[in-house]
């Protein structure tokens, strides 16, 4: 190896950086169904936190003996933790960093249960979306989350809109996009 050959710290190549985030407004297409994953088992410790830390005391989260009388015959996991679960599987692939705010959920639905020891993937498309009216640089997108259990069995279903940054108008706004 030559003197030549060598590198120090001022001889260190610039390289280029890629920041993980979610998609600009531009970005999401409408007939498009982006498949989040992996996807996440819900275990019976996750239920049994999520629903002692929202202050739910019902017991078909909690109590196996009076789940055991009713219609399932076990416990259900907490449908506020599908929910939650299912909208945060599609953060890092949607929205991370690119979301201005969420606006709201027109539609949620739980067609099945899901019981502990079930596997939650979930899938997102884009029914319609249109640049903003009153904010410029952001886009209104609508997301249609829907999220099947490992056998492939939906359970929840969730419709909600967003305020989204448009490429251009974040990296003025950061500065370049860092």
């Amino acid at each position: 190896m030559s003197a030549d050959d060598a590198t120090g710290p001022d001889d260190v190549p610039e390289l280029r950086e890629v920041v993980q985030r979610g998609l600009y407004y531009e970005e999401l297409d409408e007939g498009v169904r982006y498949l989040h994953r992996p996807g996440r088992t819900i275990t019976e410790a996750d239920d049994v936190l999520f629903t002692s830390v929202t202050m739910n005391p019902q017991a078909l989260h909690l109590d196996h003996a009076w789940a055991a009388t009713q219609p399932f015959g076990r416990p259900l996991v907490n449908s506020m933790l599908t929910l939650a679960t299912l909208v945060g599987l599609s953060v890092a692939h949607l929205t991370r960093n690119t979301i201005v705010a969420n606006l709201g959920f027109t539609e949620v639905t739980f067609p099945h249960p899901v019981f502990h020891g079930d596997t939650l993937y979930g899938e997102t498309t884009v029914p319609a979306k249109r640049l903003s009216r009153s904010r410029p640089g952001t886009g209104v997108v609508t997301l249609d989350h829907v999220g099947r259990n490992q056998d492939g069995v939906v359970v929840a279903r969730a419709v909600r809109n967003v305020l989204m940054w448009t490429r251009e108008a974040h990296e003025a706004q950061e500065g370049g996009g860092r």
